[in-house]
């Protein structure tokens, strides 16, 4: 029998007609995401592992110190990889009352969190802070930015909601923690939420300005840095003194907070802090399958169908890379400055004097041609 031959009946061989509908539907939502949506389900995977690794810490590790190692390992970490560009952007106070908000947030975000999920629970601790969130930015977005939401949006993201409640349900262990504990514990899940979307929203709101998203995202973890090293040291003698301990703090520092946040700042320049921070909400059920594989935390059948509604969400979500259906995404200084330098007066002046980086919305009448973020050295 010839290669032909033996080729002509798979060739003809047709796939079932669900397997066709279904690679047919999964085609159409990757077609239908952009980079930065990409960006944001990769660093949601990789923020799902930190609940399993956080696990393998020596016992009696202090939730302080496992975040504050998380993010300040991660802070210096991201400092590093773009150091003069950040360095530049703490120095010239180009980055505004953002820079200094967004790294209050990202301080307040592993205590609140790590916290929340030794007093309350993992399940329930992650997702509250991870649920409240894209409803935090939303909120922030709206009143500070006069973003509209669609409602498809409001209503994936309540799907999703939905979906994480159902997960947080099916494991949580209300029996072994008094009612005091608890509520401490949800009190800080949503102040955990709210901080993770204070850090989006000051992110994205810097990078809008014209900042790298390596120099933006290196400048407030590295200014984070500065107090949760400190925590680190007063609070995670248990932690660091044993192997095991350093190896889950460097984890937890270099992969899921370095690459991840490099990945989540990233799609920030493209997507807004409000559908960032939806899409993250893979987070809880990435965290929920691994709990079930690796740790062996079984998961019960209420579990699963709020992972099913997370991912179906999440996919949803992928067909809409804008929820804002009326206001457009704040003005981005360095994508037009080639046009102004090759064609200056096709631009009208206030347009010209609205490209320079970092500066406020005014009615100045001298216009200057913009340098762009690489130029002004807070790129990438």
């Amino acid at each position: 029998m010839n290669e032909s031959s033996a080729a002509a009946p798979a060739i003809g061989r047709k796939r079932p007609p669900a397997v066709t509908l279904a690679a047919g539907w999964f085609g159409s939502v990757a077609a239908g995401a952009n980079v930065g949506t990409w960006s944001v389900l990769a660093a949601a995977v990789l923020w799902g592992t930190t609940g399993t690794a956080a696990t393998f810490a020596p016992r009696g590790s202090s939730p302080f110190a496992i975040g504050a190692a998380a993010m300040g390992i991660g802070g210096i970490a991201l400092f590093l990889g773009s150091r003069r560009a950040a360095m530049r952007l703490i120095t010239t106070r180009a980055g505004g009352r953002a820079l200094w908000l967004g790294a209050g947030f990202v301080v307040a975000y592993p205590l609140a969190f790590y916290t929340s999920m030794s007093d309350a629970g993992v399940a329930i601790g992650v997702t509250l802070s991870i649920g409240s969130a894209p409803i935090a930015a939303a909120l922030i977005e709206r009143f500070r930015h006069g973003r509209h939401l669609s409602r498809g949006w409001a209503a994936t993201v309540a799907v999703a909601v939905v979906g994480a409640t159902l997960l947080g349900t099916g494991q949580a262990d209300f029996g072994h923690r008094s009612a005091l504990q608890q509520l401490t514990g949800v009190i800080l899940a949503l102040v955990a939420g709210g901080a993770y979307a204070g850090y989006s929203v000051a992110a994205s709101q810097i990078i809008d300005r014209g900042a790298g998203s390596r120099a933006t995202v290196g400048a407030l973890f590295g200014l984070a840095s500065l107090v949760l090293i400190p925590v680190l040291l007063i609070t995670g003698s248990t932690l660091i003194a044993s192997t095991r301990g350093i190896l889950v703090a460097g984890y937890l520092g270099l992969i899921p907070m370095t690459l991840g946040y490099v990945l989540f700042s990233h799609a920030l320049r493209t997507t807004t802090a409000s559908h960032a921070t939806a899409l993250s909400l893979l987070e809880p059920a990435v965290a929920a399958v691994l709990a079930d594989l690796i740790a062996h935390q079984q998961l019960p059948a209420i579990g699963w169908l709020g992972i099913a509604l997370v991912v179906a969400s999440v996919l949803l979500q992928t067909q809409s890379p804008d929820p804002d259906t009326s206001a457009p995404r704040p003005f981005r200084p360095d994508v037009r400055v080639a046009a102004v330098r090759q064609y200056p007066g096709d631009l009208a002046p206030a347009t010209q004097a609205a490209q320079r980086p970092f500066a406020t919305r005014s009615t100045t009448s001298t216009p200057r041609t913009a340098k762009s973020s690489d130029e002004a050295g807070l790129g990438d």
